[in-house]
């Protein structure tokens, strides 16, 4: 049983250029989906192979870390191409994880980019597979899709339940999401 209030960091990157090196990733400490308790940033290399360590030091150097009980990203990608290694993550932080999608990622267009395009293409797309199998949470109108590391399906299911209040996606996603584009052109924009 998963309690109400359940402390959840939810990550999002800020919106980027093709010229900006560095990209904003902004943590929100929510309680459950209810209200914000704390708010983190640190910044990952655009492309780069930089966010599992950066995620890792901005959590275990906060204040908040003794509260925090899930770790929720939204996708398994920072800055680009900047992949988040989630199962090392949940090992560096002992705090699991559980990564949110809207729609099922489409793997093969993923790997054809990441050969394409980057000549570490291996290593990126192994911690891509390793973050596991994704599956499917059914709403009345719509479907979350997820990975989890760390707990059970049914406590991953029940926090991302006990999370998604006003729209098709967790708080702490939403709250970030808007967060980070606010930072970055001065306003929300747009849907998280």
């Amino acid at each position: 049983m998963v309690k109400e209030e359940v402390r959840i960091l939810g990550i999002d990157d800020g919106p980027f250029t093709r010229r900006d090196k560095k990209v904003i990733v902004v943590g929100v400490v929510f309680r459950g989906g209810e209200f914000i308790d704390g708010l983190l940033r640190t910044y990952v290399d655009r492309d780069g192979l930089d966010a599992t360590e950066k995620l890792s030091e901005m959590i275990n150097s906060s204040r908040h870390k003794q509260q925090l009980k899930i770790i929720m990203l939204d996708g398994i990608t920072l800055g680009g191409f900047n992949i988040v290694d989630v199962k090392k993550l949940y090992s560096e932080t002992r705090i699991p994880v559980i990564v949110i999608n809207r729609k099922v990622p489409d793997l093969k267009s993923i790997k054809f980019a990441l050969e394409k395009n980057f000549d570490d293409f291996e290593k990126r797309w192994r911690m891509i597979l390793n973050a596991g199998r994704i599956k499917e949470l059914k709403f009345e109108k719509f479907s979350i899709y997820y990975q989890n590391v760390g707990l059970e399906d049914e406590d991953a299911e029940e926090i991302i339940m006990i999370s998604v209040k006003h729209a098709q996606i967790p708080e702490p996603l939403r709250v970030a999401h808007l967060i980070a584009t606010g930072i970055i052109k001065g306003e929300s924009e747009g849907h998280a």
